[in-house]
């Protein structure tokens, strides 16, 4: 913040879509940014292209109104472990289908089509996100490549969600040939600051983005309205057909303080990813080590544990959980929500934004949520609700990232003495984080 507030103080900057000094000052430090970020990825400029947008949700629509106004529309496959934003790309397809795992496998090995509705289709469309934000189960990227081979009549194009992933982990776009035709993320995830997403192109497969009807200021050279509606798309690179608008370039300023700062702190995100996949372990054991009095487990784990040892290849730092009383009953997401709001812990609880992955994971059919839903005014009192019933509707989650230090995990004196939290909880300085790989050896 503070570097970004002396770039702010130190010069003017001024709307790009302009020839002032101010606005050329801008669209420089703009393109700048755009290389940086790709670096970041390791993305060759020559071979892809960014286009920044509000959130990756925002990304994702991009692609999503492409594909819609693609001739012969388009067929859509999505993981179970989707979030809210990538399902939702399946109400303008053609025919959609869910998959797990098992489904996907086979698809790719049987060489038959993603959707069996979909043989009409002028293209196909396969997303799933890198790392479930619901229990940190990083998929595998090598579905990608394999998708984009698979194609039997029509091309099929993959869609990456990276939010989760790139965090706490390194995304490699090294490889084009192996690279997803359209990845999204957003930058708050990474740095905390400032809100901005992006959608990063893999060039050889931006010229279907390039039938989105739309058009908004700044994308198009000429329009004409009167006698005659026709205008002349921007045709220099894909970025200046697809950002809409005037680009929120304060934002995209402070990106690139962010990625500085970040760098100088932190080193590199293998360096994060170590030092988080250790803290995640740490927790996970500490949680899984919760007795009540009579020896019942407090916690039901969903996050797999094995994972963390391996450095987080195939497991983010993100542990979901619910907890039980002494009885056995689920104890609700809400009651633990207060109490950690009181001791200024932050836990997130509820459907995560990720309905099928929560569905799958807590075992609930469709009929069990529609009539529960059916039956509450909101969304609310089901969770609450679900806390009276055998089968719980929500999860509860935590993760580990590059600002926790080693003594933040001890979140294992969860529910002593009526207490979600110590007492003597305090914030570790970042001194503490740069000896955690010290400790742990």
């Amino acid at each position: 913040m503070e570097k970004f507030m002396a770039d702010m103080m130190s010069n003017l900057y001024g709307n790009p879509h302009s020839a002032s000094p101010s606005s050329q000052l801008s669209t420089n430090r703009i393109e700048d940014i755009r290389l940086k970020v790709l670096q970041f990825f390791k993305a060759n400029p020559a071979l892809f292209d960014i286009v920044f947008t509000a959130n990756a949700t925002a990304g994702i629509k991009l692609v999503m109104d492409a594909f819609r106004d693609h001739k012969g529309g388009y067929s859509y496959g999505y993981h179970q472990d989707a979030h809210t934003s990538l399902v939702g790309v399946r109400e303008s397809a053609i025919a959609s289908r869910c998959l797990d795992d098992e489904d996907v496998e086979q698809w790719l090995s049987s060489g038959a089509f993603l959707v069996e509705d979909g043989l009409k289709s002028g293209a196909n469309l396969f997303a799933y996100p890198a790392q479930s934000n619901m229990d940190g189960r990083r998929l595998p990227l090598s579905w990608i490549p394999r998708a984009r081979s698979s194609s039997v009549i029509s091309p099929t194009y993959t869609l990456l969600d990276a939010s989760a992933f790139v965090s706490t982990a390194q995304l490699d776009l090294s490889n084009a040939d192996t690279a997803p035709d359209f990845t999204v993320l957003s930058f708050y995830k990474m740095f905390g600051f400032p809100d901005l997403g992006a959608l990063i192109v893999r060039k050889e497969s931006g010229a279907i983005l390039k039938e989105r009807k739309y058009f908004g200021g700044g994308t198009v050279d000429v329009v004409l309205c009167n006698k005659e509606q026709w205008h002349a798309p921007k045709g220099d690179s894909l970025h200046e057909r697809l950002e809409d608008g005037s680009l929120p370039f304060h934002s995209i300023l402070a990106l690139d303080a962010a990625i500085d700062v970040h760098k100088t702190l932190y080193g590199s995100m293998e360096q994060i990813a170590q030092h988080t996949a250790f803290l995640a372990q740490r927790l996970y054991d500490g949680l899984m080590s919760l007795r009540h009095a009579n020896s019942d487990p407090v916690c039901e784990m969903y996050s797999h544990a094995p994972a963390f040892k391996k450095s987080g290849k195939s497991q983010g730092p993100i542990i979901a959980f619910n907890l039980r009383n002494s009885q056995g009953a689920w104890v609700s997401n809400t009651e633990v929500e207060k109490l950690a709001a009181v001791r200024k812990f932050h836990v997130r609880s509820g459907g995560l934004c990720n309905p099928g992955g929560v569905a799958a994971c807590l075992g609930l059919e469709p009929w069990e949520m529609r009539k529960n839903f059916s039956g509450m005014s909101n969304i609310t009192l089901v969770f609450n609700f679900s806390a009276m019933m055998r089968q719980p509707w929500y999860l509860m989650l935590l993760e580990s990232s590059l600002l926790t230090a080693c003594g933040d995990s001890w979140l294992q004196m969860w529910c002593r003495n009526r207490h979600i939290f110590r007492e003597d909880y305090r914030r570790n300085s970042r001194k503490h984080w740069r000896y955690v790989h010290d400790e742990r050896r």
